[in-house]
């Protein structure tokens, strides 16, 4: 938390124009928003600025992925024969070390907010029709918008308060022996596939099957090769949770147990103010609108697509609303991805409804390529471990309906495939030059259309 903190308490009731109650990616690129727009705002946040992703979620994964991926690299070059010495890696000092770079970027996010002339306020806010409360000091407002994130979700099992999540894995001391991680989705292969690289036995406990729903070709990939370290046991059903020991129902597993089973919203705050879905998500229009007039609410806590640039733009769509400049988010073709020890990357041609369906099954067809021999992937190649990329499309229209990518530049690339999907492709394969040497093959898949 800063030290500096750049506001007035007023004695009795204030009133603001509008008031952003979380100050992770929606919240924090709302506040930005409507100061580039000239409205005045009051940031209020409970801990920490930049919220999950930054100092829980997808930032400490990749300071963590970028170790584990050293180390993967030093054992690679060993078997290959040209790399010798031992290295001793220090979780603790690892910990030290991304606290003191979050520190530093929370410092930048802080006075970005700042040099808008919105206020951050330190403090657990409270909502009472129009008015907030945080620090005993109460605030009237015009706009309000809740961009409270969301929290990892824990199943009721017997002996759950034994488990670990994933914001307490900067809270250990040192790499765990062994470790169990109950889950199948993204952040469980993250976290397996990290404390793997770290030393540990892991074993990844799945009520289902792993990795449901990913292409078939990009989960095959995962589990054989980049995790194929990790002790995978699929259709589980988990029966208690020790301290240091966890059973399920085909056996006992030593160690520490860490959940990765989902995210719950945080919407208690205005739970009896605005309209909740089943899953305690608050319901939004297309404006980002709750049912309450006034009130507007972005980010995990409306469920969809839990990404933090998804977040980063309902904030920004929701700030235009709240100054009066009508404004929609296009969910469609949302590129996703997470990091293991290449990264996985792939985008959908998908309904407006947030990205969560595929579109008319269309006829497909697919193209394929082993992944290139490049930067980050070229000691890779004597194993025959590149990755891939593919493309499904429609044959009669030459449209992309799908772009996968296991690769060093996977993020990037489905990115901008994402982006063409859009738009048009006539000349692109003719006109398109890329910088050598690079991982990037979809223009040569592209040509193949």
């Amino acid at each position: 938390m800063s030290k500096n903190i750049k506001y007035k308490l007023n004695k009795g009731n204030s009133k603001m124009k509008n008031i952003i109650i979380g100050s992770g990616p929606a919240g924090r690129l709302a506040g930005l928003e409507l100061g580039k727009l000239g409205e005045e705002a009051i940031l209020i946040e409970k801990k920490y600025i930049a919220g999950n992703c930054l100092n829980e979620g997808c930032m400490v994964i990749c300071a963590l992925n970028d170790v584990a991926r050293f180390l993967n690299n030093k054992k690679r070059f060993e078997e290959l024969g040209f790399l010798k010495g031992n290295i001793e890696i220090s979780y603790l000092d690892i910990v030290n070390k991304i606290h003191e770079t979050q520190k530093m970027i929370r410092k930048i996010h802080q006075e970005e907010n700042e040099s808008v002339n919105n206020q951050i306020i330190y403090g657990e806010a409270k909502v009472n029709n129009n008015e907030v409360t945080v620090n005993g000091e109460s605030f009237n407002y015009d706009k309000l918008l809740i961009a409270t994130g969301g929290r990892p979700f824990i199943p009721k099992i017997k002996g759950f308060e034994h488990g670990l999540t994933s914001k307490d894995i900067l809270k250990l001391k040192k790499v765990p022996e062994k470790l169990n991680i109950i889950g199948g989705g993204h952040i469980a292969s993250e976290l397996a596939g990290l404390f793997s690289s770290f030393g540990s036995e892991v074993n990844l406990i799945v009520r289902g099957e792993m990795l449901e729903g990913l292409d078939k070709d990009l989960r095959k990939y995962i589990i054989n090769k980049i995790l194929k370290n990790v002790k995978i046991h699929e259709n589980q059903e988990i029966l208690e949770v020790k301290k240091d020991k966890l059973e399920v129902s085909n056996g006992k597993f030593e160690g520490s147990t860490l959940f990765a089973t989902g995210r719950l919203p945080n919407s208690k705050i205005v739970e009896d103010l605005v309209d909740l879905d089943q899953k305690k998500h608050i319901k939004v229009n297309k404006l980002m609108e709750t049912s309450k007039k006034n009130i507007y609410a972005a980010g995990d806590v409306i469920g969809g697509i839990n990404l933090t640039t998804i977040a980063r733009m309902e904030g920004i769509i929701a700030a235009r609303n709240m100054a009066g400049y009508s404004s929609v988010f296009n969910y469609k073709n949302i590129p996703q991805s997470f990091a293991l020890d290449m990264d996985i990357g792939y985008a959908i041609k998908t309904n407006k409804n947030q990205g969560e369906k595929q579109i008319d099954k269309e006829e497909t067809k697919t193209i394929s390529m082993p992944g290139a021999g490049g930067p980050g992937s070229f000691w890779r190649v004597l194993n025959k471990d590149t990755g891939f990329s593919k493309i499904s499309y429609n044959p009669k229209t030459g449209n992309i309906t799908g772009a996968y990518s296991i690769s060093p530049s996977a993020v990037s690339d489905i990115a901008f495939i994402a982006y063409l999907m859009e738009n048009n492709l006539e000349d692109f394969a003719e006109d398109f030059i890329e910088i050598h040497p690079t991982t990037n093959i979809f223009h040569h898949l592209i040509e193949k259309i």
